[in-house]
């Protein structure tokens, strides 16, 4: 848990260039960040019966407070790699079967949700540094390869290539130029 949630704090650090305590003080995205990895560490690693159901209470209580304040939901069954920044995380919506890479931007009002049936059921799969535009859609069992970029309100329902910029509704790719420009990353990546 605490490994990813460094990694989170040191992405808003190099983004922000402000001191970590400030940023985990005054910025819900890390807010948001913080209550996600705690109940993901407490749904997958607390055995002791007793202190699991009280900290799946407090977490419980936690993430409904995180959505309120923010209106986005971020379910510990989701698989979220380290190093997420989200500059503005109102209306943020991730499915709990939803997975997605390291060093990704989610920006605001995107949703990342399941497609109920027909030939894309299930939920979509993210790569590493994907900038995902504000009020965007990824929707059903579609891969989205690594540095893609997708645009502002663009809607995904088929898979994207690595380095591909989508855009549009139905997202369609309008170059292989990918997130680059908009991803700033840490020393670990390539």
């Amino acid at each position: 848990m605490l490994q990813p949630l460094q990694a989170d704090i040191e992405r808003y650090v190099l983004m922000d260039e402000h001191p970590w305590w400030l940023l985990l003080l005054t910025k819900q995205g890390l807010w948001a960040m913080t209550q996600y990895r705690f109940s993901r560490w407490v749904h997958f690693n607390v055995r002791m019966p007793l202190v699991r159901q009280f900290l799946k209470v407090f977490c419980a209580i936690w993430q409904k407070l995180i959505e309120i304040v923010t209106g986005s939901e971020f379910p510990n069954r989701a698989e979220i790699g380290q190093g997420v920044f989200i500059p503005h995380v109102n209306g943020i919506f991730i499915h709990c079967d939803a997975k997605i890479g390291k060093e990704c931007v989610l920006s605001q009002q995107v949703a990342i949700g399941a497609a109920m049936r027909g030939d894309n059921q299930g939920c979509p799969q993210l790569g590493d540094r994907v900038f995902v535009g504000p009020g965007a859609k990824i929707i059903g069992n579609i891969e989205i390869g690594n540095d893609v970029a997708i645009g502002a309100n663009a809607v995904v329902t088929n898979d994207i290539p690595d380095n591909a910029v989508a855009v549009g509704i139905p997202a369609r790719v309008i170059s292989y130029k990918g997130s680059d420009e908009l991803i700033l990353a840490g020393e670990s990546s390539p």
